[in-house]
């Protein structure tokens, strides 16, 4: 039986979204037991299963719209047919879920009030920095603030070091927040030019700055909690994912 975590947000009844967690797979070693990533080495017919039983825990599902993830801020429409390199996808299609698989980067969930579409997206710094939740955002009919957002169990501040050279990428260009925001979102490591960064703070603030008001952050680490994956702590490692769809 699968741990599977559910959104704590007021998503519309018609909307369904979750994350998994490491438990409720066949995968051996490395990728035990539920993992969902089809580019790690794993055992594909494990994935094959794995993938199988997702739909066990997704209610009137048919498709899901698995990406080819490439830290980019490419959103692609889901249509079900193909894996496209991109770092989000979004959809209208009833029982089409969009999907982004995680091991230590963040995944934010998207939906409208009026529940028609759906988007999920994959947040590592690259990504975040370069756009894929800005241009996600404005891939909705809906305007920013009718939108609410979910961001899943990512690595957290005080396991997440960087070099001095992605703090300052930040500050001379992530889009929406003030510098003095985004200097905060990052501490001094334990060594010279190294810092601690807040990759959901710096989500959150880029959101709020684009009009979301409805953001709920599950506050999990990927790092320190063990039911996640998580490529800083263990490489080779699994993928869990995040995953949002509309019932017909």
């Amino acid at each position: 039986m699968a741990d599977v975590i559910y959104p704590d947000w007021d998503a519309p009844a018609n909307v369904r979204a979750l994350c998994t967690t490491r438990s409720g797979g066949v995968s051996h070693g490395a990728y035990a037991s539920f993992n969902l990533g089809d580019h790690v080495a794993d055992d594909p017919l494990a994935v094959f299963e794995n993938r199988r039983r997702l739909h066990h825990y997704c209610p009137e599902l048919t498709e899901i719209q698995w990406l080819s993830q490439i830290h980019s801020p490419a959103v692609v429409v889901a249509d079900g047919s193909r894996v496209p390199q991109a770092d989000a996808a979004i959809t209208d299609r009833t029982g089409l879920a969009c999907a982004v698989l995680t091991a230590d980067c963040l995944p934010v969930l998207f939906v409208d009030r009026a529940g028609k579409q759906v988007a999920a997206a994959h947040a590592g710094w690259r990504g975040l920095l370069d756009g894929v939740l800005v241009n996600t955002v404005n891939a909705f009919d809906a305007p920013a603030a009718q939108l609410l957002a979910w961001l899943g169990p990512c690595i957290r501040q005080p396991r997440f070091e960087v070099g001095g050279e992605v703090r300052g990428a930040f500050i001379d260009r992530f889009s929406g927040p003030s510098v003095r925001q985004v200097e905060s979102c990052f501490v001094p490591g334990d060594e010279a030019d190294k810092y601690r960064c807040d990759l959901a703070g710096l989500a959150a603030l880029q959101l709020q700055a684009l009009g979301l008001t409805a953001i709920a952050d599950s506050g999990l680490c990927s790092y320190d909690d063990p039911r996640f994956y998580s490529y800083r702590r263990e490489n080779p490692c699994g993928r869990f994912a995040s995953l949002i769809y509309r019932l017909p």
